[in-house]
């Protein structure tokens, strides 16, 4: 038996020669029963052990390749967190983390970003026993990008610019900027990487035209996709981004209000829509002599409608009527 085999055992039944008075022969042979099947798990890989530890969270940094912009978390966007580890009195599920090649920190963070800002802003109100909960690992730089993408796809407080940028990133990064590798690699569709990757290229104009890249959204870019195709609407498309976007530097500055997604949307729609026909006057008009305001007249189905000025005098309407009567 290997020294590793040893310690396994001697750690699983280091207590078995003094078995507790209030043992009975029967609990202690339901306790060495379990206690085999822990260690047949353990030697044949089926039971995989995780050392968690509790650290100061000023111990971490984040990755800088995280896909949740650290710098847009606050107590309002982290308030159910901050409350349900305040409720139960500690962190309930790990954060993954590795070794810091910083010297300044210990670690960094590859998925926990949210619960790493927790733990720091109940430790800084006057709740300094909360501890950050982690979970060591050995990972790549690839590795850790997919598991921070698995961990965080589905969440609804990641937005999807965030989401488009971290894509755009890794495809170059680790997959030679070839989109089939990394939608194998991530599981998804092509299309579905595909829509990610084009919201990553939207202007800079268009994303500073928005209150907050948390407010853009990948439907967004497909709706405007089109315009940005079109060279003349493309420029229109770009100066009314910058129009609001100087609006919504104001609003940042305390001057006036924010331009809010709905309408940012409206007036970008509005400036590359196509001009509308000019509409086709239909019918007959009568008056009771020439260059002379009267009525027009339209027939719609088995119906007749007449239009004509409120102000249009009793003399003129007479005679415009006049006219439509002998011409019918």
């Amino acid at each position: 038996m290997t020294k590793k085999h040893d310690a396994v055992f001697d750690d699983i039944l280091g207590d078995l020669d003094t078995p507790s008075p209030a043992s009975t022969p029967e609990r202690t042979g339901s306790r060495f029963l379990k206690r085999s099947t822990t260690i047949a798990d353990r030697l044949s890989g089926d039971l995989e052990e995780k050392t968690l530890r509790w650290i100061d969270p000023a111990a971490c940094c984040m990755w800088q390749r995280h896909n949740r912009d650290y710098a847009l978390l606050n107590e309002d966007n982290c308030r159910d967190l901050i409350d349900g580890i305040r409720a139960q009195g500690r962190q309930e599920f790990p954060a993954i983390v590795r070794r810091s090649p910083d010297p300044l920190y210990e670690f960094e963070v590859i998925c926990g970003a949210r619960r790493h800002f927790a733990v720091s802003w109940l430790r800084a109100n006057n709740y300094p026993q909360f501890k950050y909960l982690i979970e060591v690992r050995d990972l790549s730089d690839e590795e850790a990008f997919r598991l921070a993408d698995i961990e965080n796809r589905d969440r609804e407080d990641i937005s999807d610019y965030e989401r488009a940028i971290d894509y755009a990133e890794a495809i170059e990064l680790y997959y030679g900027g070839k989109q089939k590798a990394m939608a194998e690699r991530l599981e998804v569709s092509q299309p579905w990487l595909s829509r990610y990757l084009a919201l990553a290229k939207l202007p800079d104009e268009i994303v500073r035209a928005m209150p907050s890249i948390r407010d853009l959204r990948e439907r967004q870019a497909r709706e405007l996709k089109p315009a940005l195709a079109d060279p003349a609407k493309a420029q229109k498309l770009i100066a009314a981004a910058r129009q609001i976007a100087q609006e919504q530097d104001r609003a940042r500055a305390g001057k006036g209000a924010f331009v809010d997604p709905v309408q940012v949307m409206a007036r970008l729609r509005q400036a590359t829509a196509d001009p509308r026909p000019p509409k086709v006057q239909t019918g007959t008009e009568y008056s009771r002599a020439p260059g002379e305001s009267g009525i027009h007249v339209q027939r719609k189905g088995k119906r007749v409608v007449m239009e004509f000025d409120a102000n249009l005098s009793e003399a003129s309407l007479r005679g415009a009527f006049e006219a439509y009567l002998k011409k019918r």
